[in-house]
């Protein structure tokens, strides 16, 4: 049986790995805009500036890139419970930990790939400082005067040797709806789109080619306007940040878009999603075919069908 809609409340937070931790606080604070709301150890905890938690992005020094936790707030402490249940019942029994300021204890498991998830409830509230202190009421924190002024975090791409199974665990143990999805001519699901809100998805399942599992594709931070994506692409391009493709729309979900990577080696997706919601309760799963996919994005700009010096295939 399907979890009850909205257990899950939304994307919390995500923490990513880096070689090199001064580079990508730079990357993410001055470039983008992410304000930085203290350190523990190894970690840097920064905020957008419309993010009404403690953090956004958490940012850890390791030897290697990649994601190291995705973590989802429940609805509640009596939805957090039944998820816990339902997961232990269903074989992918986790464990308690409280590892991060403003986040009351976690529930930290793993999709069937191994990339790691953590549920959680309580959450401190963001109080900005003075000179932070925005001009309205209703938001958390004033807009920051440089960089992108990234919004929000919005989406997690996760590669997985494959996207079924994880799709449907997300599905079933979590409660996410899939939106679309790519199945080949073969009848495999080569990627699904998947939401816990309104938005159109929060989360994503891409076939790794290479046949790994655990790995991250991307993860996104929203813009308000099309136009900021445009001054994302000339302030990486002033700063020597590798652009690897855009600004284009995407077909799949259209969403405007500029993938980059960071100096630690993690793909970052800047978009602007158009505020596109699923409203309707019955939503169909929309399919995109192989051929269909083949055409490349909106506007024709064409997939990038082979690896690159990065080492991972570019989705939606």
């Amino acid at each position: 049986m399907a979890p009850p809609l909205g257990d899950i409340a939304h994307l919390g937070h995500v923490e990513l790995l880096t070689p090199d931790l001064d580079r990508s606080v730079w990357f993410f604070t001055t470039l983008l805009g992410l304000t930085e709301n203290g350190r523990s150890g190894d970690s840097v905890h920064l905020r957008t500036w419309d993010d009404y938690e403690h953090h956004s992005l958490t940012l850890t020094a390791h030897s290697t890139s990649g994601l190291r936790r995705t973590a989802l707030r429940t609805s509640s402490e009596e939805a957090l419970l039944r998820r816990v249940k339902e997961l232990e019942s269903a074989g992918r029994a986790g464990r308690w930990v409280e590892d991060e300021p403003g986040i009351g204890p976690l529930y930290v498991t793993s999709d069937p790939d191994g990339h790691e998830l953590a549920l959680y409830w309580e959450s401190e509230w963001y109080e900005a400082p003075p000179g932070l202190r925005p001009g309205l009421k209703n938001q958390p924190q004033a807009k920051p005067g440089q960089g992108v002024g990234v919004r929000r975090l919005d989406h997690v791409n996760f590669l997985a040797a494959d996207v079924g199974s994880n799709a449907a665990f997300t599905r079933d143990l979590l409660g996410a709806r899939p939106t679309e999805q790519i199945v080949l001519d073969s009848g495999k699901v080569a990627a699904q789109w998947l939401t816990f809100t309104n938005k159109s998805y929060d989360v994503v399942y891409t076939e790794d080619w290479t046949g790994s599992s655990g790995r991250l594709h991307h993860i996104a931070f929203a813009t308000d306007t099309r136009e900021d994506i445009l001054r994302a692409a000339d302030l990486c391009l002033d700063n020597d940040v590798f652009i690897e493709t855009g600004p284009h729309k995407h077909a799949i979900q259209q969403t405007f878009f500029l993938y980059v990577y960071e100096p630690g080696g993690n793909r970052i997706e800047l978009c602007n999603p158009l505020t596109r919601l699923v409203l309707a309760p019955d939503w169909p799963l929309i399919t995109w075919t192989q051929a269909e996919r083949a055409r490349g994005q909106a506007w024709g700009l064409k997939t990038i069908e082979s690896f690159h010096t990065h080492g991972t295939p570019p989705v939606d």
